[in-house]
């Protein structure tokens, strides 16, 4: 079957039932967001094998992973929903703008970050959270980690790129591809090859630089996406402005991440190399498990947007209820399952470390206890996003990561020490259910006035 042409693609995105269409846009999307969070999750299996400072320093680099996570997706969620309302309204010289504009300056700032972090590498590891005995694995592992870097910002860009066109399926041919090279990678350069930590994070660089490839070629060797041209690369305030209204959410979500992974490794530093290797590890699997959501999300996001553009109020409404049952009841079937193997999958990573399994087991188990809010949370993120909502979206991601988990992680440690760190996490997500509810009350609200407006001025006179 031959590519759809533009006129179709169109068709298909605002006349397609969305209870089919959402399903096909996030099944390759799903699977992305889970290969990705497979291979982050192999870095942190292998290397947890070595010893318990090296399973501590991929928790320290994870902080610095985040933030250039953060950029890109800030990049690549900013242009690529304005790719999509541009699309529905037509406006393809304006979404080609925007792709340009988004790679090459991903770019630019990816090579900014290998060329200080390399010459900075040892206070930024320190800065990071890193302990004497985890500071010298994490440096190995950073020295590979930030060749990668603009790789790594550039697909994050072209994934979302692809996606915002509803060619998510291209975008998971090249995710996939760079995924599958690293696992396969990890453990031959880790053990047969005697690399160590460094091995971790030579496969990591070699499978971005392989993602990297494949969705340049995606991106430009087909007729029904749109081409990463140099000529079309104009950056100006506007573009800029309008990139980050629609990314400040992304950016709020990922870059508080990052800070708060740093925040958590000084939390739970105190309490010795295990406490940072066993939250690493929880972090890592409840990315993996909360990776199917995005990913699921992501394929409602470029119908929202499209639909939003198109002015078909009604579609957007829809697919979002669609989205937030399909959501819960994921969630809350993967959490019931994870919470009843909380001990057999932590002790997978580090089963020479009791320590490591106890704190690691108690705050899994805490955290799952949270999985149908966490769904909730993130569709209302998405759905304001999608539509251009930039405050209330970023308000809402600032939430869970930022304005409720940086605090309890400073400040439950010092009543409940350890616990403290193992209970912040899930007390944020309820604070941040609680504002994501006063946000999304008055979203749907105006969504409904636009339906009913748009439906009255369609109705025969």
């Amino acid at each position: 079957m031959g590519a759809m042409t533009k006129e179709e693609k169109y068709r298909q995105m605002i006349e397609t039932p969305v209870n089919r269409l959402i399903p096909k846009l996030a099944v390759p999307t799903i699977i992305s967001m889970l290969v990705t969070s497979i291979y982050n999750m192999a870095d942190t299996f292998f290397v947890s094998q070595i010893s318990t400072s090296a399973s501590g320093a991929v928790g320290v680099m994870f902080s610095a992973m985040a933030m250039i996570q953060a950029i890109g997706f800030t990049l690549g969620m900013g242009s690529g929903n304005n790719i999509s309302r541009a699309l529905g309204d037509r406006n393809e010289e304006r979404a080609s703008l925007f792709a340009a504009t988004a790679f090459y300056t991903a770019a630019i700032i990816g090579v900014i970050i290998l060329v200080l972090g390399t010459i900075f590498s040892q206070p930024m590891v320190y800065f990071l959270g890193a302990t004497p005995t985890i500071a010298p694995y994490a440096q190995d592992y950073a020295r590979y980690i930030l060749i990668a870097a603009p790789f790594m910002l550039t697909s994050f860009v072209m994934n979302n790129i692809l996606r915002a066109q509803g060619n998510a399926m291209f975008a998971m041919i090249g995710i996939t591809a760079g995924g599958v090279l690293n696992m396969i990678l990890d453990p031959i350069l880790i053990f047969t090859f005697d690399m160590g930590i460094a091995g971790a994070a030579i496969a990591t660089m070699a499978s971005q630089m392989i993602s990297f490839a494949l969705l340049l070629y995606q991106c430009n060797s087909r007729d029904d996406c749109i081409k990463i041209q140099i000529s079309k690369f104009r950056p100006n305030l506007a573009v800029y402005g309008e990139i980050l209204h629609a990314g400040l959410p992304s950016f709020c979500r990922q870059g508080l991440a990052s800070v708060a992974a740093v925040v958590l490794n000084f939390a739970a530093g105190p309490y010795g190399d295990a406490a940072i290797a066993a939250m690493s590890i929880v972090t890592r699997f409840m990315m993996f498990i909360n990776s199917s959501l995005i990913g699921f999300g992501q394929g409602f996001q470029p119908v929202c947007g499209f639909n939003f553009g198109a002015r078909r109020y009604d579609r957007v409404l829809e697919a979002y209820w669609f989205c937030v049952k399909v959501a819960v009841i994921m969630l809350t079937v993967f959490g019931v399952a994870a919470f009843v193997i909380s001990r057999p999958i932590i002790t997978s990573f580090r089963r020479e470390d009791l320590e490591v399994i106890q704190i690691g087991t108690l705050a899994l188990r805490l955290q799952l206890l949270t999985m149908p809010l966490q769904a909730w949370i993130i569709m209302v993120n998405m759905l304001t996003q999608s539509i251009g909502y930039g405050f209330r979206a970023s308000l809402v991601a600032m939430g869970r990561q930022g304005l409720f988990l940086i605090p309890a992680l400073v400040i439950l440690p010092m009543f409940f020490g350890l616990l403290g760190v193992q209970l912040a996490q899930p007390i944020a997500d309820v604070l941040s259910f609680v504002l994501s509810v006063a946000v999304v009350v008055g979203v749907l609200k105006e969504l409904g006035q636009m339906r009913d407006s748009q439906g009255r001025s369609a109705a025969p006179v």
